[in-house]
């Protein structure tokens, strides 16, 4: 598994929440617009300056975000 810098696992991880969020509240201007915040913070990350991931890398932050099972710095030792 990789590791990920914990600004972006944190990113990825409130991106999750608030897709959740928005999809009990269609309509809520406020979660698109955070959804889009959070989105271009993972995709235009300093950790991928150097090369773009991979689809297996995008996997498993998406991943990451997805599972609520302890903190973020934990979740990325394991």
């Amino acid at each position: 598994m990789r590791t990920f810098p914990d600004d972006l696992a944190r990113a990825q991880q409130e991106w999750s929440a608030t897709y959740r969020r928005l999809a009990r509240r269609p309509g809520c201007t406020e979660l698109r617009r955070r959804l889009y915040q959070l989105s271009t913070q993972t995709f235009f990350h300093p950790c991928w300056q150097q090369r773009r991931p991979s689809p297996a890398a995008w996997w498993e932050l998406r991943d990451l975000g997805r599972r609520s099972d302890g903190p973020v710095r934990e979740r990325l030792r394991r």
